[in-house]
C-alpha cells in the first residue's frame, strides 16, 4: 500500500513503506518522553509506538501530581493512516534530532495539554541491543537518547500549570524486542528467579555542565549489557567520556526494591573515574499506567490489536515507593516504575547537580545487592 511516506528517496527495502525488513511481529518503532518540574512537584510521560506487523499504533500519557498518578492509554489499527497520532495523542516533528511539539487534545480523559520539546544537546546512540535465546533472536533493536528543556501547559484535573524551562529526556526505539504485541514462545525451561534474577538501571541526566546516560543489565551476577556516556554542555567539541565500567549501589526502601539513593562509580575511557547519583524527587511512575510492563486493562501490555479506537483511564495512587492502588482499591505492585531524580556527579575534572530520569527493575535473586 502507498502512503505519502514512498515519496521520498529513504526506503530501506524493495517495498513499500508499510512493510519493514522482518516479518517478526514484535518489530516496533517508539517515542518517549520524560518530563519533570525541576522540585519533582510534577512528572508526566508521553510515548507513542507503531508495530507494523501487528497493524497497531498505541499511545500512553500520564501526569502524576500530589501522589495521584492520572493515566491515558490508546490504541487504533494502523493502516491506513500512518502518522504518528492515536486517540488524543499526537507528535508534531518541529525539527528532527532537535524539536517537538506533544499534544494532547482534550477529551473524556483527566489531563491534557501541549509541551514543546527541545533538546539541549545531539542525541546520544547506545549500543546495539541483541540476543540470542536457545538459537531464536530475543531482542534486536537500536536507541538513541537525548536531554531537553520543555515549555507549555497542562490541564491536570481542571487545574492549569504553566511549564517554564522544565527537565526533560525522550529515547527513540526501534527493532525486535521481547513481549511485543505478542507472549514469547516458549523454547524451554526457564530460570527460576530463585536462582537468578535480572537487574536494569537505566539513567539519564543532566547538570549545568554534564549530560549523559549510563545503562546496566545483570542476569544473576552477570553483567550482560553496559552502555553509558558524558558529555561537557559548555564544549561540544569535547570528545564523549564512555563508560567502560560501572558498579551500582543501591539504597533501597525497607522491604521493596524500590530506592531512595542509587550511586554507580564509573570508569570512562580516558581513564578518568566519576560516582553518580540518583537521590529520589517525588513518586514515582508506575509504567503499566502508560501501557508498558502488562500495562492495559488486559495486562497483554503493548503492540496487542485491540480495535480500531480503543481508549482507557483511571487515576491510580502512586504514593507508596511499591505499591500502587488503583480506582477500585486493589493493592499492586509493579516491577516497572521510572523514578525523576536529583543527580549529583563527583569525579576527575567532573562535577555538578542536577536531574535526571532513573528506571530500575530488579527481580528475583541478586546477592550482590542483598535481594535474597
Amino acid at each position: 500500500m502507498l502512503s505519502e511516506l514512498d515519496d521520498t528517496l529513504w526506503h530501506q527495502i524493495p517495498s513499500t513503506f508499510d512493510h519493514v525488513g522482518t516479518s517478526d511481529p514484535r518489530f516496533f518503532d517508539r517515542y518517549w518522553f520524560a518530563i519533570y518540574e525541576p522540585s519533582g512537584s510534577v512528572a508526566l510521560q508521553f510515548t507513542i509506538g507503531v508495530y507494523n506487523n501487528m497493524n497497531v499504533v498505541d499511545g500512553g500519557f500520564v501526569v502524576v501530581r500530589d501522589g495521584a498518578q492520572y493515566n491515558l492509554r490508546v490504541s487504533r489499527s494502523l493502516r491506513p493512516q500512518f502518522a504518528a497520532a492515536v486517540g488524543p495523542m499526537r507528535v508534531d516533528v518541529v525539527r528532527p534530532l532537535e524539536e517537538f511539539v506533544l499534544i494532547v487534545e482534550s477529551g473524556d480523559q483527566h489531563v491534557h495539554g501541549e509541551v514543546r520539546w527541545r533538546g539541549v544537546l545531539p542525541p546520544e546512540e547506545e549500543k546495539p541491543h541483541f540476543e540470542r535465546i536457545r538459537g531464536r533472536i530475543a531482542q534486536e533493536y537500536q536507541r538513541f537518547d537525548q536531554v531537553g528543556v520543555c515549555t507549555g501547559w497542562l490541564d491536570i484535573a481542571g487545574t492549569r500549570v504553566e511549564l517554564h524551562d522544565w527537565w526533560g529526556c525522550r529515547d527513540h526505539s526501534w527493532g525486535v524486542r521481547p513481549s511485543m504485541g505478542i507472549a514469547e514462545p516458549v523454547t524451554g525451561a526457564s530460570v527460576a528467579p530463585s536462582t537468578a534474577g535480572s537487574l536494569f538501571s537505566f539513567l539519564f541526566f543532566s547538570t549545568d555542565t554534564l549530560a549523559g546516560h549510563l545503562q546496566i543489565a545483570e542476569r544473576g551476577a552477570e553483567r550482560t549489557y553496559l552502555t553509558g556516556l558524558v558529555r561537557d554542555r559548555r564544549d561540544l567539541s569535547a570528545p564523549d567520556l564512555h563508560v567502560v565500567d560501572a558498579t551500582l549501589r543501591l539504597d533501597l526502601h525497607e522491604g521493596t526494591r524500590r530506592f531512595r539513593y542509587a550511586s554507580a562509580d564509573v570508569v570512562f575511557d580516558d581513564g578518568r573515574t566519576a560516582t553518580i547519583g540518583s537521590a529520589s524527587l517525588g513518586a514515582a511512575i508506575a509504567m503499566p499506567g502508560l501501557g508498558y510492563s502488562g500495562g492495559f486493562d488486559d495486562e497483554r501490555g503493548l503492540g496487542v490489536w485491540r480495535g480500531d479506537d480503543h481508549r482507557e483511564i483511571d487515576v491510580w495512587d502512586v504514593r507508596q515507593p511499591a505499591d500502587v492502588v488503583d480506582e477500585s482499591g486493589r493493592v499492586f505492585t509493579p516491577v516497572h516504575r521510572i523514578q525523576p531524580v536529583h543527580v549529583s556527579v563527583v569525579g576527575d575534572g567532573l562535577a555538578g547537580e542536577g536531574t535526571g530520569s532513573h528506571t530500575l527493575i530488579a527481580g528475583g535473586r541478586l546477592p550482590q545487592y542483598s535481594l535474597l
